[in-house]
């Protein structure tokens, strides 16, 4: 590991020496200002306090001294349209990671600058969706089911590409993971082959699957106010008592999400010190997250705390069926990423026991999913549950 990090570092510094050594154009720095163009102009405008002129402009007007400069651009489809004239620029590799999530009609214009293509993602992940146009789309809602599917779920770039371009590269190996339950399940379930190192230690505390169970959690007006106040005492001991592991907090809702966010305000004042705990993680690139399930992928964390969110209503002995989009077409890629976040552990919040989510001939594959990970947090043992009730069990070390 300590080789493998200075190899790293060296690299950094082979790739800034050799872009130190790059020619840049001077371009043309007399005349009137407007006729500047490349290093002149970029010089021009740093000198500048106000009036600077539009990004586009500036950086069409300077493209040759940007690719002297910084070879390599990291932006979204969407920046490259908009700030990068066609046939001003042309790249060599066009890197696109996170691919699942990317329709192709978005990805097409950044492909088109280039003349190598590398398209990096997980077929099992999020699919491009059009959730946060349709914010209104909760588990409460009476859409039918065909109007959801259709908004959750499209072809991604990613999918394009599987289809057209042999071979397909894959990862032999899982790499985020310092215990093999955290991505036992999704392994077992979804991806098969993976090769898991197995850890040398134990589950413990802040290591590998924990279950954690509030028995009076109720879910009301799609939030659990019982459940989000356990995760905001945990969340507080954690900043206060492991400043040594960073953290990030998923709900399984949008509303869930804003009230852990509420909660956590209210209590930051009475315990100053956890400001010290966020501004470190802030600064080292790993600051505490409170996201919902539409929006973790990309993140990891060291811990990563699951809101379950979902519970029985108020006066009933009974989890209402109906999950959101987790009972949708790609409800189970939407779990895989939550479950595949963390490093060292992954604490799950519930009030739900894996019974209170029936499974059925007719249960969505997101549900049956979502029933299987509680079992599997709680006991430590992988469950397959078929329509015919064929039960294959697959033991792992216990909690």
């Amino acid at each position: 590991m300590k080789l493998d990090k200075e190899i790293l570092d060296l690299n950094r510094q082979r790739a800034a020496y050799a872009i130190s050594r790059r020619t840049v154009p001077p371009g043309t720095g007399t005349g009137p200002v407007r006729d500047y163009t490349d290093r002149a102009l970029l010089d021009h405008e740093i000198q500048k306090q106000r009036g600077h002129i539009p990004i586009r402009t500036l950086i069409n007007r300077t493209h040759l001294a940007l690719l002297g400069l910084k070879p390599c651009f990291m932006m979204g489809p969407m920046s490259v349209a908009q700030y990068l004239e066609p046939g001003k620029f042309h790249f060599d590799v066009v890197v696109m990671d996170e691919a699942s999530q990317l329709k192709p009609e978005v990805a097409i214009g950044a492909i088109a600058r280039g003349t190598q293509l590398i398209v990096v993602g997980d077929p099992k992940q999020l699919p491009p969706t059009s959730f946060f146009d349709r914010l209104s789309l909760t588990e409460d809602d009476d859409e039918d089911e065909g109007q959801q599917a259709a908004a959750l779920t499209s072809q991604s770039i990613l999918d394009v590409c599987m289809g057209h371009f042999r071979p397909v590269r894959t990862l032999r190996w899982h790499y985020r993971s310092k215990h093999e339950s955290l991505i036992a399940f999704s392994n077992h379930h979804f991806y098969k082959n993976l090769i898991i190192f197995p850890s040398p230690y134990p589950k413990a505390k802040l290591l590998g699957v924990r279950y954690r169970y509030i028995p009076n959690g109720l879910y009301q007006d799609q939030v659990n106010v019982v459940e989000a106040k356990h995760v905001t005492d945990a969340v507080i001991d954690h900043m206060l008592n492991h400043q040594d592991t960073s953290l990030g907090v998923v709900t399984l809702n949008l509303k869930q999400r804003d009230l852990i966010l509420e909660l956590l305000e209210q209590r930051y004042s009475n315990h100053p010190k956890t400001e010290d705990y966020r501004n470190r993680w802030k600064r080292e690139g790993l600051e505490f997250i409170v996201k919902n399930l539409e929006n973790i992928q990309g993140d990891e964390r060291d811990v990563i705390f699951i809101s379950a969110t979902f519970g029985k209503a108020h006066g009933t002995n009974v989890v209402r069926q109906t999950f959101g989009p987790i009972s949708g077409p790609a409800g189970w890629r939407r779990l895989n990423v939550l479950f595949t976040r963390a490093r060292n552990a992954i604490h799950v919040f519930t009030s739900m026991s894996p019974e209170d989510v029936i499974v059925g001939a007719n249960t969505p594959l997101g549900t049956k999913t979502l029933h299987d990970y509680l079992e599997f947090a709680r006991s430590g043992v992988l469950v397959d549950i078929t329509p015919t009730l064929d039960l294959k069990m697959a033991a792992l070390r216990k909690h």
